[in-house]
């Protein structure tokens, strides 16, 4: 959605799509998948250009999108969070906007609010800033919980209700949350059904000394005439509109029923471990599905294979397993306990 537009309601008894044609939803040909495949890779470098030494979180932030989802980087300060998502929306050339979460942040500084209009005697609506495509949400475990809940609906169901109209969102549209698990003064934790609205959650992470140097050398350096930051440097790649048919495209890459099979499995382990209280749910294993369909694609693959379901099943589970104070007393971690389910879950 650009700037300029406003968003439309839609009435919640009509219906927002029609059914597309039996051909939309052929298998994703070799073809498809060396596009997606290229294109995301552009991308990927680009962003290495900004962020330096982490083509991995960049893979993944790209990866998330792809599949339709949502990310979460939960990392200390200063190691470039909010620059990977300015720099992921930049190449794309997609609308962004970013809150900075605070304890008096309100719901409708989110989504928006009816506002009375004294000239026409009438209430208009007026967007919040998740009304973009790209939306940064730096330090969202300052707000209070029912701010954090104000982003619920628009990251499940890509719309916005307020006063009983319903206003759909932009596509691609993608909400990047930062946290910072070191600080606890000021902070709310973000409760289990909003952290099982991200698709996946990753850490930045330091950068190694040599990808360190380089970075000083661009983000210290001399900006261009007529930029503001380093970002105004930053190169296109593609299209909001290329992105979303890609995110389209995506969903036909072939899962067999073996592949459903075992991440139904991988699934029920996890439910049935006795040190996890809380499992997957089965939005996980639909996450994890998704993920696994978008990397295939990246690598120019046109169906799922065990080892995309390895590949992403650390980002896209271990934020969303609660352990058992025995296991946490004992020093388990969630990704121990993923990458001991995988291990020990048969593929076949």
């Amino acid at each position: 959605m650009s700037k300029d537009e406003a968003p439309v309601a839609v009435a919640a008894d009509s219906p927002t799509r029609t059914e597309p044609p039996a051909a939309a939803f052929a298998t994703l040909t070799e073809a498809e998948a060396e596009e997606i495949a290229t294109e995301a890779q552009e991308v990927i470098d680009e962003i290495a250009t900004i962020v330096e030494g982490k083509s991995e979180v960049a893979q993944i932030s790209l990866l998330v999108l792809l599949a339709g989802g949502h990310l979460l980087i939960e990392d200390i300060p200063g190691v470039g969070k909010t620059m990977l998502a300015k720099s992921l929306a930049a190449t794309l050339g997609a609308d962004r906007h970013r809150i900075q979460f605070t304890p008096d942040l309100l719901p409708g500084d989110v989504t928006g609010a009816s506002i009375f209009n004294q000239a026409t005697s009438e209430f208009e609506f007026r967007p919040g800033a998740v009304f973009t495509q790209i939306l940064l949400a730096d330090e969202i475990n300052r707000a209070s919980p029912k701010t954090q809940s104000a982003l619920l609906e628009a990251m499940e169901e890509r719309q916005v209700s307020v006063d009983g109209a319903t206003y759909e969102l932009a596509e691609p549209f993608m909400v990047v949350a930062t946290a910072n698990p070191v600080e606890m003064e000021g902070t709310y934790r973000l409760p289990e059904a909003q952290r099982d609205r991200f698709l996946a959650q990753t850490s930045m992470g330091y950068p190694v000394a040599p990808a360190e140097a380089r970075m000083l050398a661009a983000q210290a350096g001399p900006v261009r005439a007529g930029d503001r930051e380093i970002l105004d440097a930053v190169s296109t790649r593609t299209t909001p509109e290329r992105i979303a048919a890609h995110v389209r495209a995506v969903r036909r890459v072939h899962a067999s029923p073996l592949i459903l099979d075992y991440v139904v499995r991988l699934a029920d382990a996890t439910r049935t471990h006795p040190q996890v209280t809380l499992g997957a749910s089965p939005r996980a294993a639909v996450h994890l599905v998704r993920a696994a369909k978008a990397h295939a694609a990246l690598v120019g693959r046109t169906f799922v294979a065990p080892e995309d379901i390895s590949a992403v099943i650390m980002p896209v589970w271990r934020h969303r397993m609660h352990l058992t104070p025995q296991a946490l007393s004992r020093g388990a971690s969630s990704g121990e306990l993923v990458d001991q389910v995988l291990r020990s879950t048969s593929q076949t």
